[in-house]
């Protein structure tokens, strides 16, 4: 058993060195470790875990718990795990019309969740609304928010659905709450969460594709999550399908957009039925619906294997609020995965996931959890370091220079 004397929440996070956040971020990702399996992951030398890790225990963070078995000979090991009550965390997702929020512990296991209309779109009514949801959570360590547009250093550049330009959504919500926030697209903070706390794991690559309201696509490549070099994610939705299919938004005609997203999926049916009811004439057989989502669903193939062509990622997850079209057109699907992908498609790792709202506010979790362990979060407070790195020392092997606070992030996020 887990030894959590003690496991009051706070709301203080101390600054840590590179190496004691390195140390935290390999058990928080790959779950319990022993101080040997820690040492040999990490390059460190005994003497410089041992000093990290008991700080680490020291400040509530890691805690000492089960043994595990020892690759040699001799007593069992002591594994370190995370010590998930110390910090929560709240989590919030933004769309047209509501707010979903979910409250987590450090190791981003949800612990409470909430859901409410949005009183406007206008900023300033979010972020109160935001302000008086947090009031109903105190004591968290910090809070995410994610939603559908382009964000730039906390600067919501542009977001389609609440119709925002530069919104400097991180500031207000921080100055509104007084908690540290972090503040980013949500299809990027998804891949994020997904990496470190769900199905993709200890993955080098992975790619997540949301299909509903819009259609976005997440990357994750040697560890690390893709951006572009002016702050932008991937971008796969104007990708030609038939020079001759719908119009698009951006003008042409075929693009992956034009064929998923449900707004226009809906719109080339008669009586502008709501989704779920589209979905139910699909299912009923439909002709004019059954077009619409077979088409969809081989717009839908066509990106997985672009996507595949393009990262040749060791999983691809899809999720998303219009995963019945999946559903019903799998083989349409399968079908445009088998017209793209250059390779074999067997080798197409394909992990369709349920789509549930808590996930995306969770993954705000998620964010704001990176960006308080990685010290980027916004309006944080400093304070001392803990065990700062001229007292730790790394053994490094030969030829290798010791990784900067910034590599670290990268290889990490």
């Amino acid at each position: 058993m887990i030894s959590e004397a003690g496991t009051r929440a706070t709301s203080s996070w101390p600054r840590l060195s590179d190496v004691a956040r390195d140390v935290l971020l390999e058990v928080l990702v790959h779950g319990p470790l022993s101080r040997v399996e820690i040492a040999a992951r990490l390059r460190l030398s005994r003497p410089a875990l041992t000093r990290v890790a008991k700080a680490l225990v020291a400040r509530g963070l890691l805690v000492e718990g089960d043994t595990g078995p020892r690759a040699t000979a001799g007593r069992p090991s002591e594994l370190l795990h995370v010590r998930g009550a110390a910090h929560r965390f709240l989590g919030v997702k933004l769309t047209a019309e509501r707010l979903f929020a979910t409250v987590t512990d450090l190791t981003a296991t949800p612990v409470a969740t909430a859901e409410e209309p949005l009183r406007s779109s206008a900023p300033d009514d979010v972020v109160a609304q935001i302000a008086d949801l947090a009031g109903r959570f105190p004591g968290v360590t910090g809070i995410g928010v994610t939603l559908g547009g382009i964000v730039l250093d906390g600067l919501v550049a542009r977001d389609e659905f609440l119709r925002w330009h530069d919104v400097p959504l991180e500031e207000a919500v921080s100055r509104a709450t007084r908690v540290p926030t972090a503040v980013d697209n949500d299809v990027q903070a998804l891949t994020a969460a997904e990496h470190w706390f769900g199905p993709g794991a200890g993955l080098k690559s992975l790619a997540v594709i949301t299909i509903g309201a819009g259609v976005g696509t997440g990357l994750i490549v040697d560890g690390g999550l893709v951006t572009g070099s002016h702050g932008l994610p991937p971008h796969f939705s104007h990708t030609l399908v038939d020079g001759n299919g719908p119009r698009c938004g951006c003008g042409r005609r075929g693009c992956i957009s034009s064929y998923l997203m449900t707004h226009v999926m809906l719109r080339r049916l008669p009586g502008r039925p709501t989704y779920a009811e589209a979905v139910e004439l699909a299912r009923a057989g439909d002709p004019a619906a059954r077009q619409v989502f077979d088409e969809a669903g081989y717009a839908l193939g066509v990106l997985i294997g672009t996507v595949a062509n393009v990262v040749d990622p060791q999983k691809i997850l899809l999720t998303g609020d219009g995963l019945p079209l999946y559903e019903i057109a799998s083989p349409l699907v399968h079908d445009g995965i088998e017209d793209t992908y250059e390779g074999d498609p067997d080798q197409v790792v394909l992990d369709v996931r349920p789509f549930d709202f808590s996930e995306w506010a969770r993954s705000g979790a998620a964010l704001a959890i990176k960006a308080t362990i990685t010290g980027t979060i916004g309006d944080r407070p400093r304070q001392a370091l803990l065990d700062s790195p001229s007292n730790t020392a790394r053994a490094s092997p030969p030829g290798r220079m010791p990784r900067s606070e910034s590599s670290t992030r990268h290889s990490r996020w």
